[in-house]
C-alpha cells in the first residue's frame, strides 16, 4: 500500500516506519523540519517536511503523496504541554481528515488514549463511554480525543488504536525520562490508581497489523492494568531508585483497560505482555 505517516519521528513512528517499509508498502513520512526528513530517509521511507497546523500545506502534501491509507500518530508530548498536545489532536486530525476527504483517501488509523473513560470499577472495554463530564485540567485532554476520535470517524474506514501509557525508547519512562527523573527524586507516589501499560514497539505492531482490522475503537495495551502501588516498586527498583512512598486514593479515569477485543478477535499479540517484566527490559 501507498501510506502516509503523520508523527513519523515520534517514540511510535520511529518504530512503525521501518516495520511499514519491511512489509513492502510505500511510505510516505511527514516531519517538521529536514532533520527528521534525513531520518526518515534512512529508513527507507519517502520525508516530506509539513505542519500539522497548515491546512492548506496538508491538502498539498496529501495531494502529492495520494495515500491509501493515512497513520495519525501525530503528539506533543516529549515536554509534557498538554494543551499543545490537545491542540494538535484537534486541529491536527482536523486537518488530516478534510484533506483526505478533499483527496479521496478512505482509510486512517489513528493513535488515541486507553485512559479517556469514565471512571469505573473495572478495567475498562470499547464500549465504555468517553469521559465528557470530566473537570479541569483532565478535561483538556478528553476534548482533544473527543474530537479526535469524532473528526476520525467522518472516514468511511477508520480504526482507532487507544494506546496504554507507554514505556520503551524515547518515551516518559526510559532511563533519561521524565518519569524516571520523578522517581528518582521520590517525587512521585505510589498509590491504588490503576493504569494500562503500553511498550512502544507494540503500539507500532499494532498500527501495522490494523491496516487490515475493521473500523472502530479498539485498546492497545498490555495484559496486565495494575495500581501503582504494583508497578511503581517494580519500576523504582529497575531504575536502582528509593523506594517510592504510598499515598492512599487515585486519581480520575485511573481504571485500566482491557486488551481482549484486540487479542481475541484480531489476533494481536504483544511482544512485551505485562510491565512486570517490560519495564526492567526497557532500561537494559
Amino acid at each position: 500500500m501507498n501510506i502516509f505517516v503523520a508523527g513519523s519521528t515520534g517514540v511510535i513512528g520511529q518504530q512503525l516506519l521501518p516495520k511499514l517499509v519491511q512489509a513492502g508498502h510505500e511510505v510516505t513520512g511527514m516531519t517538521r523540519n529536514n532533520q527528521g526528513k534525513g531520518l526518515i530517509e534512512s529508513w527507507g521511507a519517502r520525508g516530506i517536511v509539513a505542519d500539522a497546523f497548515d491546512r492548506e500545506g496538508m491538502i498539498a502534501a496529501i495531494g502529492e503523496i495520494r495515500p491509501d491509507v493515512i497513520i495519525h500518530q501525530l503528539t506533543s508530548l516529549s515536554q509534557w504541554n498538554l494543551e499543545d498536545n490537545a491542540r494538535i489532536r484537534i486541529e491536527g486530525t482536523r486537518h488530516l481528515v478534510e484533506a483526505a476527504q478533499i483527496h479521496g483517501v478512505k482509510r486512517m488509523i489513528a493513535q488515541s488514549i486507553a485512559w479517556a473513560y469514565e471512571p469505573g470499577e473495572h478495567p475498562a472495554t470499547e464500549d465504555a463511554p468517553l469521559d465528557v463530564q470530566a473537570p479541569a485540567p483532565r478535561k483538556s485532554t478528553i476534548d482533544g480525543i473527543v474530537s479526535l476520535e469524532h473528526a476520525v470517524a467522518q472516514m468511511p474506514s477508520h480504526v482507532i488504536l487507544r494506546y496504554g501509557m507507554f514505556y520503551g525508547p524515547g518515551t516518559w519512562y526510559d532511563a533519561n525520562g521524565i518519569m524516571a527523573e520523578k522517581v528518582r527524586s521520590r517525587a512521585l507516589r505510589a498509590t491504588d490508581g490503576v493504569q494500562s501499560f503500553l511498550h512502544v514497539e507494540d503500539a507500532a505492531l499494532a498500527a501495522l497489523l490494523a491496516l487490515d482490522w475493521p473500523s472502530g475503537p479498539v485498546n492497545i495495551v498490555d495484559d496486565e492494568p495494575a495500581a501503582g502501588t504494583a508497578w511503581l516498586p517494580v519500576y523504582a527498583d529497575a531504575l536502582e531508585a528509593p523506594a517510592p512512598a504510598y499515598q492512599a486514593g487515585s486519581k480520575r479515569g485511573e481504571r485500566g483497560a482491557s486488551n481482549a477485543k484486540a487479542r481475541k478477535e484480531y489476533g494481536w499479540q504483544p511482544l512485551h505482555p505485562t510491565w512486570r517484566t517490560g519495564l526492567a527490559q526497557s532500561l537494559r
